[in-house]
C-alpha cells in the first residue's frame, strides 16, 4: 500500500516559490540538484516557473499521473489541498506543516479534519508536522538535507533534530548509510507499524532504525516488529523515560505502570534492540546491519595492554556476556606465536607481541576464532595506530591485518569489533576495517554496547519460537456465568466488581481462593464465621471503596463472637467515617489466611500496547519498594519464567536461609490464568490480585479487585 508512496516516480511541490529561504524552493532545488530519477512538478497559482519547471495553479490541471505530494502550506489549508490530492488520484502527501494536536484542541480539531479528508480520498498522510522524507535510491529528497549517505538502514524519526544528527554521524563515519528515512511526526494516518512491513519487505534494508516520541498503535507495531525482527534487526531509542505516565488511583498496578518500562520491556520482547543513549544508536544500527549475530552469548577478548582488556570483560560482563575460557589447543597455538610474558586466557594480552610486527594480531585472531567456545572477537587498544604511534614502516603490517580480518568474518560468520585509540585519525588500517564492515570504534563503551547487541539479537533469535505472537484471542476462555457477573455489575452502573465477585470470577478460571459470604448485620456476620470452623477476616464492602485499609475497613484474625460483632460495628464506622455517600453494601466474611510469601499480580490496560501484568512483591510493600516487573499480555511459559527471574526478590521463591522456597508451578498457572482471564473478558480494564499468599506447596488469593473499562 505504501509503494506508490515511498517509492513516488513523480513529485508535485504543492505551495511551490521562487523565495530561496522557502520550503517550496529548497525541496524543487534540492530534487533538481540530486538527480531525482522521476518527474518534478511545482504547484503555485502566482507562478509560471520555478526553476526552469512548469508552474500548475492546481495539481488537478497536471496533465500527468503523481505519485506523491509534498505541502508545504499553512496547517489551516490542508483538508482542501487533500480533497484536491484525491480527485487527481495522489497516493500520498508529505505534510509539512504543524499546528495540530500538539498545539491543543484547537489543532487536534484541524488534525481530525485532515484524518477525515485523508480517509475520503484514500491519500495516505507522512506527518503531518514532518521533516520530510528520502527515498536514497530514487533521490527522491523531501527534507533538503544534502549528500545524505546512502546504505542499507532504514531510518524512522520522529524528531528531525534527531534524523540530521543520524544522518551527519552517518556522512562523518564515511561508512554506512540510509536506503530510507521517514519523519514519522504526528502519525495521523500512516502508523509506524505500516513503515515497518514495508521495509522488512524491502530487499535493501538491512536494518530499521527508529526513534519514537510515542505511538498510536502500540500494539499493532509489537506484532509487526515480531514478525520482522526474525528477519532484519530493528534498534530503537524510546525518548521520555523521564514521565510516569498518568496514574490511576483505581489499583496499584495502575499508579505502578511506568510507560517508560512498559515500552521497553514490549520492545525487547518483540526482538528489538532498545537503545538509552542517543550517541550508541547509530553505531549499534551500523553494526546489526552488516555483522552476523552471536548466538551462543560469548566473545573473545584481544588487547595489547592490560587494562583496555580488564575494561572491556567488565563492561561485557555488566552485559551479562560470556567469556570463555579458551581450548588448551587454543591457549598452545597462542603461547607458539606470543612472547613468553604473554596472558593467552580470555582476555589474551599480546604484552609487546605487536609492537615490531602488527600484523600479528591477524595471527592470533585467526586461532582463537576457531575456537569452539568463541562467538566472536574484540580487538582492543593500538590497532591502527602503529604507525602513527611509533613507525611509519608499521602501518603496512596493520593494513596487511586489515585484509585478513576483513576475509576472516566472511569466512568465519563469526563477528569481529575494534576498538582502537586511533579511530579518529585518519589510517588506512582501520579504513580497511570499516570497508570490510568490521566495527571501528575509540570508545571502548560503544564498542562493548555494539557486542552486547549482537548477542542480544542472537539470542532472541535463537529463542523465537517461545515467543508470543502479542495477538489475543478474545473471549476465547469466557464463561457464561463469569460474563454474567460483569453484565451485572453493568446493569447496576457500576465499573467496579465487588470483592466477592471477582473472586468468583477468578475461581471459575482455576484461581485457589476463598470466596465468603457478604452479609449486611452482625448477627449474621457471626452465624457466617460459626460455619467456617476457623479464624476470620471481616472486609468492608463497597464500590466507592477501592483501597480497604485506608478507610480501616479490614479486621484480621477474629474468633470470638464478640470480636466479630465489634470488628463488624467498627468497620461499618470507620468506612462511613472514611467517605460519608458510600454505597456501602455489607461486610464480606472469610476464612483468615495463613501466613506465606506476600506477592502482587496485577493487569492493566496500556494506552500504548493494550493490556499488559505486573508481577513482583505483594502486601503493603507493593507500593514502598515497586520490586514489580511488566510484560505485554499474552505471555507465554517462557515470559512467565523471566517475569519471575525479572525482580529483586526473585531469589524468595528458592528459598533463603534453610528455607526450601516456594511453589513456583502454581504461581505460574496462577499467571497463566490472569493472561486468559483477560483474553476472556475485553471488558477488563484493571485487575489486583494482592496480596496472593504463597506456600511452598500451593497458593491463596486473598484480596482480589477488577476494575471494568468506562
Amino acid at each position: 500500500m505504501l509503494e506508490k508512496v515511498l517509492n513516488a516516480k513523480s513529485v508535485a511541490i504543492i505551495g511551490a516559490s521562487k523565495i530561496k529561504t522557502k520550503r517550496g524552493y529548497q525541496a524543487i532545488k534540492t530534487l533538481l540538484a540530486e538527480g531525482f530519477e522521476g518527474e518534478i512538478y511545482p504547484v503555485n497559482p502566482k507562478e509560471d516557473k520555478i526553476l526552469g519547471l512548469k508552474c500548475y495553479k492546481d495539481i488537478t490541471e497536471i496533465e500527468a499521473p503523481v505519485d506523491l505530494a509534498l505541502i508545504t502550506t499553512p496547517a489551516r489549508t490542508i483538508p482542501d489541498i487533500l480533497r484536491s490530492c484525491g480527485k487527481k488520484k495522489v497516493a500520498g502527501a508529505v505534510i509539512i506543516a504543524g499546528g495540530f494536536r500538539e498545539l491543543g484542541a484547537k489543532g487536534k480539531e484541524l488534525e481530525q479534519q485532515v484524518i477525515t479528508a485523508a480517509k475520503e480520498t484514500g491519500v495516505r498522510i507522512i506527518g503531518p508536522n514532518t521533516s520530510g522524507m528520502i527515498n536514497m535510491k530514487s533521490n527522491l529528497n523531501l527534507v533538503g538535507i544534502q549528500n545524505a549517505p546512502k546504505g542499507n538502514i532504514a531510518l524512522l524519526c520522529q524528531s528531525g533534530n534527531m534524523a540530521l544528527t543520524l544522518i551527519t554521524e552517518a556522512t562523518i563515519r564515511k561508512h554506512e548509510g540510509f536506503t530510507y528515512y521517514v519523519g514519522v511526526g504526528n502519525e495521523a494516518d500512516i502508523k509506524f507499524h505500516e513503515y515497518l512491513k514495508f521495509f522488512r519487505n524491502d530487499p535493501d534494508t538491512r536494518c530499521i532504525l527508529i526513534y519514537v516520541e510515542g505511538m498510536s498503535e502500540g500494539r499493532k507495531f509489537l506484532q509487526e516488529a515480531h514478525k520482522t525482527s526474525i528477519e532484519k534487526p530493528i534498534v530503537l531509542l524510546k525518548s521520555g523515560r523521564s514521565a510516569t505516565g498518568k496514574k490511576s488511583a483505581g489499583s496499584h498496578t495502575g499508579s505502578l505502570a511506568g510507560r517508560s518500562e512498559v515500552a521497553k520491556l514490549a520492545y525487547e520482547r518483540a526482538g528489538i534492540i532498545v537503545i538509552e543513549n542517543s550517541d550508541e544508536l547509530f553505531p549499534v544500527a551500523e553494526t546489526l546491519s552488516s555483522q552476523p549475530a552471536i548466538k551462543n552469548n560469548s566473545l573473545a577478548i584481544l588487547a595489547d595492554g592490560g587494562g583496555h582488556a580488564t575494561i572491556a570483560a567488565d563492561l561485557l560482563s555488566d552485559y551479562g556476556i560470556d567469556l570463555p575460557e579458551l581450548s588448551e589447543k587454543t591457549k598452545e597455538k597462542l603461547r607458539a606465536i606470543l612472547p613468553e610474558a604473554a596472558s593467552v586466557v580470555n582476555p589474551v594480552d599480546v604484552a609487546g607481541g605487536t609492537d615490531s610486527d602488527p600484523s600479528l594480531f591477524a595471527d592470533c585472531a585467526k586461532i582463537i576464532l576457531k575456537d569452539p567456545n568463541v562467538g566472536g572477537l574484540l580487538v582492543v587498544g593500538l590497532f591502527g595506530g602503529y604507525g602513527i604511534r611509533f613507525d611509519k614502516s608499521l602501518a603496512l603490517g596493520e593494513e596487511a591485518a586489515a585484509h585478513r580480518l576483513g576475509s576472516m568474518v566472511k569466512k568465519r560468520q563469526k563477528p569481529i569489533f575494534m576498538h582502537s585509540l586511533y579511530g579518529s585519525y585518519e589510517s588506512h588500517a582501520l579504513d580497511l576495517l570499516r570497508h570490510y564492515n568490521i566495527p571501528v570504534h575509540d570508545s571502548l563503551d560503544i564498542s562493548c554496547k555494539c557486542v552486547a547487541s549482537l548477542c542480544k539479537y542472537g539470542n532472541y533469535l535463537k529463542s523465537y519460537h517461545a515467543i508470543t505472537n502479542f495477538v489475543f484471542d478474545w473471549r476465547a476462555k469466557a464463561k457464561a456465568e463469569g460474563q454474567q457477573i460483569i453484565d451485572n455489575a453493568r446493569k447496576e452502573g457500576r465499573s467496579v466488581l465487588l470483592e466477592h465477585e471477582a473472586k468468583q470470577l477468578i475461581k471459575l478460571h482455576g484461581a485457589p481462593t476463598s470466596v465468603g459470604q457478604v452479609t449486611k448485620t452482625e448477627d449474621e456476620a457471626w452465624q457466617i464465621a460459626k460455619k467456617i470452623k476457623e479464624n476470620v477476616v471481616l472486609k468492608i464492602v463497597s464500590p466507592d471503596i477501592l483501597h480497604k485499609s485506608d478507610a480501616c475497613g479490614v479486621k484480621l484474625n477474629l474468633s470470638s463472637e464478640k470480636d466479630i460483632r465489634k470488628g463488624f460495628q467498627q468497620i461499618i464506622k470507620s468506612a462511613k467515617e472514611y467517605k460519608q455517600d458510600a454505597d456501602i453494601m455489607g461486610v464480606l466474611v472469610s476464612p483468615m489466611a495463613q501466613k506465606g510469601l506476600e506477592i502482587i499480580i496485577g493487569t492493566k490496560t496500556d494506552e500504548q500496547f493494550g493490556p499488559v501484568i505486573m508481577y513482583g512483591l505483594g502486601g503493603i510493600m507493593v507500593e514502598i519498594m515497586k520490586d514489580v516487573t511488566f510484560w505485554v499480555l499474552p505471555v507465554s511459559q517462557t515470559s512467565i519464567k523471566k517475569m519471575l527471574g525479572g525482580t529483586r526478590s526473585s531469589v524468595l521463591l528458592d528459598g533463603v536461609r534453610g528455607h526450601k522456597g516456594y511453589d513456583k508451578k502454581s504461581l505460574k498457572k496462577l499467571i497463566s490464568m490472569c493472561s486468559e482471564l483477560i483474553e476472556s473478558y475485553p471488558e477488563i480494564e484493571e485487575m489486583d490480585l494482592n496480596p496472593v499468599l504463597l506456600y511452598e506447596e500451593g497458593l491463596d488469593v486473598v484480596d482480589a479487585r477488577i476494575i471494568l473499562k468506562q
